[in-house]
């Protein structure tokens, strides 16, 4: 990931009403392996990986990085919230790469997430990325946030449409048309507006 910038990594534990957003430990690991190797999780994310290949490749402690938070319910991994710059290269931006902040050619903060399928249906991940959402407002006041999704994956959109981000583009990407939305912060707002 290219730097999210002037933020403080990890920060302290997010608390929603029912979901903590932590950094990853070593106890996350087969939940990792399991995210990844999910078929419905993959279904629009590039298919999922094998199991054996996950098995191998998963660090002890994965996604210890800046932007990736996991999301906990009753102390067990459900799933995972990023945030990362929008590689420059990739269609889709909302704004200019020279006013991409701290990181010269990188582009936007870009939501990402990713949730078991027992998770599924329950709210947590409007929840668990709305937390996120606040806690960038918080840490990089003004800065827009994009989110790129497959058109066919309709609760991704609704997710999306719910969150605050609107339509900025289509494109096809990967084989498939994608929707680009962008949420800007209340202060960013005000500036445009």
């Amino acid at each position: 990931m290219t730097g999210l910038g002037p933020v403080t990594w990890p920060p302290a534990p997010i608390r929603t009403d029912r979901l903590v957003l932590r950094e990853s430990a070593a106890r996350d690991r087969a939940a990792f392996v399991e995210l990844f190797a999910s078929p419905e999780v993959g279904a629009y994310t590039g298919g999922p990986r094998p199991r054996e290949e996950l098995e191998r490749a998963v660090p002890e402690v994965p996604g210890r990085r800046p932007g990736c938070f996991v999301v906990d319910l009753d102390g067990a991994m459900i799933g995972m919230v990023t945030l990362d710059r929008r590689d420059a290269a990739r269609p889709g931006h909302v704004r200019a790469h020279s006013d991409a902040g701290a990181d010269a050619g990188a582009g936007e903060a870009e939501l990402g997430y990713l949730f078991l399928p027992e998770a599924w249906g329950h709210g947590y991940a409007a929840e668990a990325c709305a937390a996120v959402l606040d806690w960038c407002a918080g840490e990089l006041p003004g800065e827009p946030v994009v989110l790129c999704t497959q058109t066919a994956n309709d609760r991704a959109l609704r997710l999306a449409l719910k969150l605050g981000f609107t339509e900025a583009a289509r494109f096809e990407e990967y084989g498939a048309e994608q929707w680009f939305g962008v949420r800007r912060s209340p202060a960013h707002r005000s500036e445009v507006d």
